[in-house]
């Protein structure tokens, strides 16, 4: 039997209109991960907030996991970050979140400072549900980089534990790496070897990554490899949204500069408008 990767999952718990959905995807997760959990709430702890969340808790139809609720005052990102360092998670899930007081509801700016601090892997759910919606399909990032190998690696971990059928690899290539003036039938034909050559050397090294995945996995996810050629973080993102993926899997970003939030790019883009769930491996 492999070994849990996720060992402990927070949960970040707002009293919006998805709170029980929220709950139920993180109970769940716990559940199938078979962790620990721990509710955050980001605001003042008062009977009427915990009598409902217990209420919710206890309609939950399957036997409940481990778990204990927090109750944090301060701003939502720093929170949040404290209790995966304090808890030791592993798996951070972010739903709708509520600003206290404020009917405002956000996940983008909260993501982006969690992501680039975060010390585990982070979940961001777009449309929680409180009946369970089977994970299916899902699509990860293949692209040349230290941490890739880690990202297919939890994409398997994590698609087999929610009984997933299918992943697609996409290698994400540059056009600036397909540098050929294209301006008559030879350029064309040069355009086309030059991509032919990346594409196979591309494939070359995913497979060889995919070769050292347990078979416990690869038998039970079924698995293919896509190039596509542009710009990156928006081309995967877009992929996933055309092929209507349930769970997008991509590195997390590395510490970003001044430059990088001038041009935003790779996660940028995606954080930007999440084309379905979104798993960032730490």
């Amino acid at each position: 039997m492999h070994k849990n990767e996720y060992n402990t999952i927070v949960v970040g718990v707002a009293f919006s209109p998805n709170l029980k959905a929220n709950v139920f995807e993180a109970l769940r997760m716990s559940v199938l991960f078979d962790t620990s959990l721990v509710m955050v709430h980001v605001g003042d702890k008062t009977d009427k907030k915990e009598s409902r969340l217990q209420k919710i808790i206890s309609s939950f139809d399957e036997s409940l996991p481990k778990y204990t609720v927090l109750w944090k005052a301060g701003q939502p990102a720093e929170v949040l970050l404290n209790a995966c360092i304090d808890e030791h998670a592993d798996l951070l899930i972010l739903g709708a979140l509520q600003r206290e007081g404020l009917l405002k509801y956000y996940i983008g700016s909260v993501a982006r400072k969690l992501t680039r601090k975060c010390p585990c892997d982070v979940l961001l759910l777009i449309k929680p549900s409180v009946e369970r919606k089977p994970c299916s399909y899902a699509v990860v990032n293949g692209l040349a980089h230290e941490k890739t190998e880690r990202a297919i690696s939890r994409a398997f971990y994590v698609l087999h534990a929610l009984g997933a059928s299918r992943l697609t690899v996409v290698e994400e290539i540059s056009e600036e790496d397909v540098a050929v003036k294209v301006d008559d039938d030879r350029g064309l034909r040069r355009s086309n070897i030059v991509k032919e050559r990346i594409q196979l050397r591309e494939d070359s090294r995913v497979k060889k990554i995919l070769s050292q995945i347990p078979k416990t996995f690869t038998s039970t996810v079924g698995h293919d490899v896509q190039p596509i050629f542009g710009r990156r973080g928006y081309s995967i993102g877009h992929f996933a949204r055309v092929k209507r993926a349930d769970l997008l899997v991509m590195n997390a970003p590395q510490k970003h500069t001044l430059w990088d939030r001038i041009f935003p790019h790779d996660l940028e883009y995606i954080l930007s408008d999440l084309p379905t769930d979104v798993l960032i491996v730490r």
